[in-house]
Order: structure tokens, then sequence, then C-alpha cells
């Protein structure tokens, strides 16, 4: 029920427009919700807390995946080449973390600190906190870990914690669909944010002026079972399953496309909590997943599940661009 209702969701918002028109009212009460909001925490009404160090929002303005968690570890690992000692923080979504912050380790649960910050964790070697107040999440790892330097993973809305650098990150497959806020469209706050924000990069092919391109690479498979690595490449010709539960699943399917694969694909909703019988076939064919669908799957996962790793190429200019801002935010 749950697959079905948030694939109509994305055929409303990504599809046809008719029902949109219908409840785009609904979409100006939201609009008028997030705008008095914004306006509560400018004047002060709302409180907002300054950090000792830098914070950097790695966010969007839509629903759904549109590439962060990819970013987010090439961000960190930018920054420790850099001199900097980052820590990351997340709402955790997905995991039963809730107001006290969780320090996130390699053998932490998808189920208390969701299923992305273990992801991030594994590749980026940094300090991670979860917790709905990102505010306390940030201030334990200054603390514990001294860190000089927070990367929120999500938090653009987040207004509680004041950031220096605000980077968004768009789908350059789905951009904005029809353009509406919620729940009439995937946006949670109209276009014109994307004018305030620092940096904006796009998942695929920048069509925009002063956007940025962003590439993912996966040429490797892992197995769950064995933690066995081999070239994609070598599943060429054969048949297959893959799965994906996350924002876009059409992404990962065509990066197999991409890769000379032949599959039957599987979409799950986002934040899936897998099952063994999910990941079971009537067959003896290997099943491909994401990895951040995998860290759910190890318990019972075989040796014909594998996952494929991704990592994000932004082109050179973002990262200049990235690092003047943040001298002159230090120095301003």
């Amino acid at each position: 029920m749950k697959k079905t209702l948030a694939r109509w969701w994305q055929d409303v918002w990504y599809g046809e427009r008719y029902f949109s028109i219908w409840i785009a009212p609904l979409s100006m009460i939201y609009l008028d919700i997030i705008r008095l909001r914004r306006f509560l925490y400018r004047k002060g009404l709302l409180k907002s807390t300054k950090l000792p160090v830098p914070v950097i929002i790695v966010g969007n303005i839509s629903v759904g995946g549109t590439g962060k968690t990819p970013l987010v570890i090439w961000l960190a690992k930018l920054l420790k080449q850099k001199g900097y000692r980052p820590g990351i923080i997340s709402r955790g979504y997905g995991g039963a973390a809730k107001n006290e912050p969780v320090i996130v380790e390699a053998d932490s649960q998808p189920g208390i600190v969701g299923d992305e910050p273990l992801v991030i964790v594994k590749h980026s070697d940094c300090p991670m906190a979860v917790c709905r107040n990102r505010v306390a999440a940030a201030q334990l790892l200054t603390g514990l870990h001294q860190c000089n330097i927070i990367i929120s993973d999500d938090g653009l809305q987040h207004y509680a914690l004041e950031r220096d650098i605000e980077i968004t990150v768009i789908d350059g497959e789905r951009r904005f669909g029809n353009g509406y806020c919620l729940p009439a469209g995937p946006l949670r706050e109209p276009l014109e944010r994307l004018r305030e924000v620092d940096l904006v990069i796009v998942n695929g092919v920048a069509v925009e002026e002063g956007e940025y391109s962003m590439h993912f690479v996966g040429a490797e498979a892992v197995c769950l079972k064995t933690g066995e690595s081999v070239p994609l490449r070598e599943f060429c010709g054969q048949g297959l399953h893959a799965l994906a539960g996350i924002g876009n699943p059409n992404r990962f399917f065509n990066l197999l496309d991409q890769a000379g694969l032949s599959f039957e694909g599987r979409a799950f909703p986002d934040h899936h909590q897998f099952t063994a019988a999910d990941i079971e076939f009537d067959d003896d064919r290997p099943v491909l997943m994401t990895e951040k669908d995998a860290v759910k799957c190890l318990k019972f996962a075989g040796e014909k599940h594998w996952y494929v790793p991704i990592d994000a190429e932004p082109q050179a200019e973002f990262s200049e661009q990235l690092l003047t801002l943040l001298k002159e935010k230090k120095h301003g």
C-alpha cells in the first residue's frame, strides 16, 4: 500500500498535472506557513543558534533523493585533505534517534541511526551524530571530537541552526516536477529560495546559469555476504535483479543500464525497511542494490546479493568556489 501510494504521488508531482491543480490552494497555505516561519526566525522570535565553527548545509528544496549523501562524503574528504576536522550531522531519517544525539559507529543499527548515516560514516571516516535537534548533534561533535567545521546532511529548512554556506542539490532528471510546493508538488520551499543559497549543484548536467554539474560513478559491485568486490562489467551478459529503495530509483537503474547490464528492476519507497522476502526471487540470478539499501539487508543477505558503491564527481569549479567561499567566511 505504501509503495503504491508513493508511486501515485510521484506521478502527480512529476507527471500528470490535473490533480495538482485541484489541490494547489493547499500549497498556498503551506507556502504562507513556511514564509511566516522564516519571518519569525529573521526577527528572532524563533531561536536560531550560531556555532563557534563554520557550518555547511547540504540540502535541497524538493522532497526525495537528489544525491546529497555521495556529495556529503565527497565534501568531507575534501575538507580533510585541506586540513579541517569535519564532523557530520543528520536527522537520521528512518532511525529511532529523536531528541538525544547519537554517535554513528560503523556497527550502528540502521533502525537506530538511519541508513544514509551508516554509508556516510563508512566512506568519510569522520565523526557523525544524528538527532532531530541538529544543534545538539553539532555541539556534541565539536565538544567530543573537537571538530572545527560541521557538515549538515540535509537541513536546509532547519533554521534553528545558523549556517555559513548553503549548498542545494538538484536532481538533474526530474528538476522541480510541476513546480508546486507541498502537497500539490514536490517542493519544500519555492523556487525563489535558490537565489539565496551559496551554491547550486545538479546531479547530472547543469542547465541554468550559476549551476554546477555533478556525476556519479559506480564501477564495482560488493557481495553483502562475503565482502568480495568485482568489476560491475563482470555481470554483463547475465540476467539480473535490481532493487532500489531511494528517492529516485530510476537513477540507480540508469547507472546499471549505462554499464551494459540486463536486469529486472524493482522500486521501493525511499528508506524502505527491507525484509528477507523483498530481496529473494524464485531463481539464482544475482541481485544488485544500492549501498543505502544494503545496510538494511546485511543480516539476511546471501552470496547472490550485491551492492554498488557510488562516488560523486563534481566539476572542478565547484570545489574551487566552495573553498573560496569558506575562506571568505572564515576571515569575514
